[in-house]
């Protein structure tokens, strides 16, 4: 594992207009004053947190794929953010993963937001996943997937190989509940020994949603080491791989963990 630099954006959005939205970030990201290895843009970023999927889905490769591998390989960065996606005559909340060579890795929702009728609009993700770079074992998550402790949980195994170094979170947090957000990014780094990252938007959507943003990042100890507070902006983080090492091993609680299984 090699140190890491990760961006994280947080801003408002254009309802519902891709175009306009892939017009904003791409002049944002070429406005960027320092290079990072991963570039991370919120949940929905082309659209919005919006359950109209049948008319704003799009097919894998189409105009936002093709434009995250531009971004990457131009930028020299990996780029991710969820969107809307139509695979299979079913709709989903996919988060992509685009790595500067164009291979793409992609992970689905698993947890619906079921207070905004998202489980009757989209498919359920099915599986976790494990995303990398320089050595990093990444955990992709988006949004109400943050309220489900068991589908985040670190596993090792009895040598002390945990499942990820970093989670990160990519989210339509609304603000009246942005407090649950806080306390359960520091929570998620704490329990896991990992580092903790939320993306955020702000703003207000088409459905008159206010959000906040309070993009942050976590280290394994729950200190925050980067914040966005409510302002738009890019902020930079730097994630040091050996002080996470170091901290596991002077403190290695994941010797004493529950083991389980998910059905």
């Amino acid at each position: 594992m090699e140190n890491i630099r990760v961006a994280l954006v947080q801003t408002a959005l254009y309802w519902e207009d891709v175009a306009a939205n892939l017009a904003m970030f791409e002049e944002k990201l070429w406005k960027m004053e320092e290079k990072a290895d991963i570039l991370v843009l919120p949940e929905m970023f082309t659209t919005g947190f919006t359950m109209n999927a049948v008319s704003q889905a799009e097919p894998m490769n189409l105009h936002s794929t093709r434009w995250m591998k531009q971004m990457a390989a131009q930028l020299d960065t990996v780029v991710t953010g969820s969107l809307i996606i139509k695979a299979d005559n079913n709709y989903y909340n996919r988060m992509l993963w685009v790595e500067p060579g164009g291979k793409v890795s992609h992970y689905d929702k698993r947890h619906l937001f079921r207070m905004a009728d998202e489980d009757h609009h989209y498919s359920m993700g099915q599986s976790n996943t494990i995303f990398s770079v320089k050595g990093w074992k990444i955990r992709p998550q988006i949004c109400y997937d943050l309220r489900f402790p068991v589908w985040s949980r670190n596993r090792s195994t009895e040598d002390g190989v945990m499942d990820y170094d970093l989670i990160f979170y990519v989210a339509s947090w609304p603000a009246p509940r942005v407090q649950a957000w806080d306390t359960l990014l520091k929570a998620r780094a704490v329990e896991n020994l990992a580092y903790s990252i939320g993306v955020n938007r702000i703003g207000t959507d088409g459905n008159g949603v206010h959000y906040c943003g309070h993009t942050a990042a976590y280290d394994f100890k729950g200190n925050c080491i980067a914040s966005a507070g409510e302002q738009e902006g890019v902020v930079y983080v730097d994630l040091n791989a050996s002080s996470l090492r170091e901290y596991r091993t002077k403190f290695p609680a994941w010797k004493d963990a529950d083991r389980f299984s998910l059905s």
